[in-house]
């Protein structure tokens, strides 16, 4: 195989390397192209440009594939614990019974948090949004507990990884316990990690809360899938503010801050607020679909498509049949879910969408799921960051350790104002301005005078 690229600018050949991926795209190596050419390249939003190599996840958007450490998602989905997806992200390989073992028992060392933290969750005003509060109280935890240092023990190391873990899912639930008005739940030492999180959210003193194993199996299952996806928003956003070194709670913080918007981990709750729409205008999913289609209406169906999925995300696959599961158990009825059924079956019979390959994504059902769990909707987005944080971990930790590692600093095509002169204050009118703007000036009070020969009055 070829194993270099051969780029022609203004007529001079340009050998660049390639980079061979294990699976998925290969790699032109333009790390040099600015000292060789002159030249950097174009590519908003980098969807063609490769930030890092990493051994985390690969996922095939046109296939539909996507696996953690090599280990398909639907082997994970069906057989793992999220603990032990946690620690085969983090640390490359499923753990055997004696690590797993040591690993929850950190989790369940470091699962409360300083009592003093409760204080600020308590000034943030009522109604603020649990994401928020989760960024802010995360970097926090620096002023509470240490980072890790630049040349640590192995077990330090994996201590710290596991008291993020173990306090995010604290802080969850207090911030949402702590905005309804209600006392904090205390992790306890006789529950699995999905279910101390559930008891923690929902138990009472005068109604304890009753674990129930499919609700438990449901969320976990949730986690999995939500672990860990590559280079995406949050997770590149994770990497480039930790390849300033900072420390591993101000990285996750940011990651949480990127999660936060619609386009990204606020997908599912949108979803739900599409569905409720359609619910309380009857239930006729025409009118919906009419819109979705109509190119000068911005009206977007909500958890259809994927910016990198062109094909069925098979987390949204697993996701819908866990739903029907779900609901079949508990002997209940969602009007959502049959609605988001419609909404499929019609979608995928219609040429505009197949077309297009708008296939359902993980939040067209993760939100119903979730919804049918008692979480809230403004904690949907939470969920989704407990979840994905064994994958920031991962992608942190990676970046940390890799040799060449550089701090990101992206270059930009500028297409502003030539080089132009300051304009004393007393001079500026807007007239001035439209005359000359753009354009580099000399100054004769009380004329403004251009390089073209234009001038100007001043008023």
């Amino acid at each position: 195989m070829k194993t270099t690229a051969t780029l022609i600018v203004n007529g001079k050949s340009y050998e660049l390397p390639i980079i061979e991926a294990t699976d998925g795209n290969d790699a032109i190596n333009i790390s040099g192209l600015r000292r060789e050419t002159g030249f950097i390249t174009y590519d908003p939003g980098f969807r063609n440009t490769g930030g890092c190599m990493s051994a985390i996840s690969y996922m095939d958007g046109e296939d539909g594939i996507l696996r953690y450490r090599g280990i398909p998602i639907e082997q994970l989905a069906e057989r793992s614990s999220f603990i032990e997806t946690a620690y085969l992200l983090i640390n490359g390989e499923l753990p055997t019974s004696d690590e797993l073992n040591r690993f929850s028992v950190l989790l369940n060392d470091h699962s409360l948090v300083h009592e003093d933290m409760r204080h600020f969750f308590e000034r943030f005003p009522r109604g603020a949004h649990p994401m928020g509060m989760l960024a802010s109280m995360v970097n926090t935890l620096r002023a509470f507990y240490p980072e890790i240092p630049e040349r640590s023990e192995e077990d330090e190391i994996n201590k710290t990884f596991a008291r993020l873990l173990s306090k995010l899912r604290t802080l969850a639930a207090m911030s949402y316990r702590i905005s309804m008005g209600l006392p904090v739940v205390y992790p306890s030492y006789f529950l699995s990690y999905c279910a101390n999180f559930l008891n923690m959210m929902f138990d009472s003193t005068v109604r304890p809360y009753v674990i129930d194993d499919d609700m438990v199996n449901a969320l976990n299952l949730f986690w999995i899938l939500h672990a860990d996806h590559e280079q995406n928003c949050s997770t590149s956003a994770v990497r480039l503010v930790g390849s300033a070194r900072v420390n591993l709670y101000a990285a996750i913080s940011a990651g949480i801050s990127a999660l936060w918007g619609p386009l990204h981990g606020g997908a599912n709750q949108a979803v739900i607020e599409m569905l409720q729409a359609i619910h309380d205008s009857g239930g006729d999913t025409a009118p919906f679909i009419a819109r979705a289609k109509d190119r000068n209406d911005p009206f977007r169906l909500m958890g259809f498509g994927h910016s990198i999925y062109k094909n069925y995300d098979p987390r949204g696959r697993i996701m819908k049949d866990m739903c029907h599961k779900l609901l079949a158990r508990r002997n209940r009825n969602d009007p959502l879910l049959d609605i988001a059924k419609k909404l499929e079956e019609i979608a995928l019979s219609d040429s505009y969408f197949t077309d297009n390959r708008l296939y359902p994504n993980v939040d067209f059902y993760s939100g119903i799921m979730l919804r049918n769990l008692g979480i809230p909707l403004d904690m949907f987005t939470v969920m989704f960051a407990i979840g994905r944080l064994p994958g920031w971990i991962s992608q942190w930790k990676e970046s940390r350790e890799y040799i060449g590692a550089k701090l990101h600093r992206p270059r930009q095509v500028y297409r502003g104002y030539g080089e132009r002169d300051y304009i004393p204050i007393h001079l500026r009118t807007a007239n001035v301005r439209e005359i000359l703007k753009g354009k580099p000036i000399t100054v004769k009070s009380p004329v403004f005078q251009s390089e073209d020969g234009s001038t100007a009055a001043v008023t």
